[in-house]
């Protein structure tokens, strides 16, 4: 089994990669900000006058809004599409809203929102590319198919978002195992490494997990991943991730290499 580096230092032996979505492999921060942005204003565009001052910055802050990005710990960046419908209707109950009307807004916006996200647009022939994958990410996973070692996607996007954005750039046969959002368990559960690593005939103490997020990490640990083999990737996002030391950090593919 080949061994894993980082800048020249080894890490362990790997038998698979287990690497995030959002903010791993795809630099998803312009294409997550429009949608927060058209959630914001369609939640505007349907409540009252009155409510809109407070609710403003009641979603820019639970969507993790900012003036130069978007928060990478926040919401909009690590939590499934449900917990976002959640915390936006728990922000228009917070304006005077009954809950069961919050909750059907929330999930009316969020339909009309998604009908322009371009993950879950039909696929074209060529698929059309949404988001664009993290620099050197090519060679990297052209390294790891050369190894022999197997890859997986472990994310809290759906199926079709995941699938679309591999298709997009030609990724399918990289990754022969998928877990989304709709899989159960589901991410920051330990159980949902278990998960992947079955379809992928693994044990988790073989393999790497990189990720952009603090729960990514400690998910990988506690699922017995090694701690030097929970690696956070650090440079698709404009506020870098406040990931915890001392977990290595991945700030270019190129850093890493196998041997």
């Amino acid at each position: 089994m080949p061994l894993l580096h980082l800048r020249g230092t080894g890490l362990g032996v790997v038998e698979a990669v287990l690497f995030d979505k959002d903010g791993t492999l795809s630099i998803s921060e312009p294409q997550l900000l429009t949608l927060a942005q058209a959630r914001v204003l369609l939640c505007l565009e349907a409540t009252d006058p009155e409510q809109r001052s407070g609710l403003r910055p009641l979603l820019e802050r639970a969507y993790g809004l900012k003036a130069s990005g978007i928060c990478p710990a926040g919401i909009t960046a690590v939590a499934s599409r449900d917990h976002n419908l959640i915390a936006t209707a728990t922000a228009l109950v917070q304006v005077g809203m009954g809950w069961p009307e919050a909750l059907a807004l929330a999930e009316r916006v969020f339909d009309q929102a998604d009908q322009a996200d371009a993950r879950r647009a039909a696929a074209t022939d060529p698929p059309q590319a949404t988001s664009a994958t993290t620099a050197g990410l090519l060679p990297w996973l052209q390294q790891l198919q050369a190894a022999g070692v197997p890859c997986a996607v472990i994310s809290n996007d759906d199926m079709a978002g995941i699938e679309h954005f591999l298709a997009s750039h030609g990724l399918p046969p990289s990754f022969p195992a998928l877990w989304s959002a709709e899989h159960r368990p589901r991410k920051p559960d330990p159980a949902a490494v278990h998960g992947v690593c079955a379809e992928l005939g693994v044990v988790a103490s073989r393999c790497a997990l990189i990720g952009d997020a603090n729960s990514d990490l400690r998910m990988a640990v506690a699922a017995g991943i090694p701690h030097p083999l929970a690696l956070g990737y650090t440079a698709a996002w404009s506020i870098p991730p406040p990931l915890a030391e001392p977990h290595p950090l991945v700030h270019h593919w190129d850093e890493l290499s196998l041997g």
